[in-house]
């Protein structure tokens, strides 16, 4: 027997009540449809859920989730090949920060401040400097800024203001001052900005001494007005005020004849008989790994600025091995990059044992340390990028000879000779 209709309204869809669609009086002048209360049911479902996986991020304390020392390192060897003093150095120093951020958040009863531990990484370029810093703001999940020293000019003069550099941060999380506050900053190319000249000058150093001196404040930890677009400061321009004291500064550099003030100070030159040869140049090679902040003051930088990044570290020129690994072996390798690439296309890319090996002798050769692999194989590779996708072939294999033979062509010795 079919059910007989109440006669009900649903007040949302308008629906008759029916069989296929019963209507519900669920409150005094309230009637809906089952149809509506299953919506409305899975709707309010998944506005609690949104609002749990807000406030369980928002709830997480920074610093309560940080990876330990051991994990960071082996973290960043999936993205990094060697230098395992740095990354030692590096993730002590992360962890220290992070943990010092999260005690700063509960109440304490003895008086120890924990300060900042800014870093400092000195190295040849091409070592992973950059890589590094990156791949240890994605483990952490904290906004991240990379600037470029050189185009930073004292206020007031042509160039970019010290603080465009906290303006790059807050770009980076979408202008959260909160999060900004607890991100890491990399500043490269630290080694530019390195005080001219002893000797005292009517004219201003502006780029260089002035610049370290600009930075100080951000450095230690201090309250500064940020221009939120970047660029002039402009007296009509609202100020966004942003505490640097929980900022991670990381500052690298190649601090190129380095070594020299290094030898002078450990007095390597040997005279007589009785000195092996080998040691010596093996001695001089490894010199960066050295160096001191007494170093960096006669390099040109200001004792000021030293003192504000205590830990020093420094990276190795990369050996024959490291820059084989560096082809292969981390999760964004290059060869992986171009299989990827090819993939796409249909095309099973394969680089053959040798070919890897011509193109680490040719970096090697020319000097060009890990962003040089990458020059390399794009010169080798532009001609079967150019013609493989217009063709049928679903299979090709780069060979020694094919690497040569295409860095001939492109007259590769001459445009990156040393």
């Amino acid at each position: 027997m079919a059910k007989k209709s109440s006669g009900l309204t649903c007040m949302m869809c308008g629906a008759q009540d029916c069989a296929a669609t019963p209507v519900i009086q669920v409150v005094s002048g309230l009637t809906l449809c089952t149809d509506c209360i299953k919506f409305i049911d899975d709707a309010r479902d998944a506005q609690l859920k949104e609002r749990n996986v807000k406030s369980e991020k928002n709830d997480k304390k920074v610093g309560e989730k940080i990876p330990k020392p051991e994990e960071i390192k082996k973290y960043l060897d999936q993205y990094v090949i060697g230098q395992d003093e740095a990354k030692k150095y590096l993730s002590v120093a992360v962890y220290n920060h992070y943990k010092r951020i999260a005690r700063m958040g509960k109440a304490t009863d003895d008086d120890v401040e924990i300060e900042k531990s800014n870093i400092i990484m000195v190295g040849p370029t091409g070592t992973g400097k950059t890589l590094l810093a990156k791949s240890i703001a994605r483990l952490l999940d904290v906004p991240f800024a990379i600037v470029d020293a050189t185009v930073l000019t004292e206020a007031g003069y042509v160039g970019e203001d010290i603080e465009s550099l906290l303006t790059r941060l807050l770009q980076a999380c979408d202008y959260d001052v909160e999060k900004a506050e607890k991100g890491i900053v990399f500043i490269d190319e630290i080694d530019k900005i390195a005080r001219k000249s002893d000797n005292p000058s009517i004219t201003r150093d502006v780029s260089g001494e002035g610049v370290q001196q600009g930075l100080l404040k951000l450095l230690e930890g201090s309250t500064v007005l940020v221009p939120p677009n970047g660029g002039r400061k402009h007296p009509d321009q609202k100020m966004i005020a942003v505490d640097t004291k929980n900022i991670l500064f990381v500052c690298g550099g190649a601090f190129d004849g380095i070594e020299r003030k290094i030898a002078a100070r450990m007095n390597t030159h040997i005279v007589g008989y009785g000195h092996n040869s080998a040691s010596k140049k093996e001695q001089r090679e490894n010199l960066m790994r050295y160096v001191m902040p007494q170093d960096l003051k006669s390099f040109g930088l200001i004792p000021e600025i030293i003192g504000r990044l205590p830990v020093l570290t420094s990276l190795e020129h990369l050996d024959r091995d490291a820059l084989r690994r560096i082809l292969t072996e981390p999760k964004n390798a290059i060869v992986r990059q171009y299989e990827k690439l090819f993939e796409i296309d249909g095309v099973k890319l394969t680089f053959d044992e040798s070919a890897l090996d011509a193109i680490v002798d040719k970096a090697i050769e020319y000097k060009l340390g890990a962003r040089g692999l990458r020059s390399i194989v794009e010169t080798v590779m532009v001609d079967a990028m150019f013609e493989i996708p217009s063709s049928d072939i679903k299979e090709f294999v780069v060979t020694d000879s094919y690497v040569l033979e295409k860095l001939d062509k492109a007259h590769f010795d001459k445009t990156h000779a040393v």
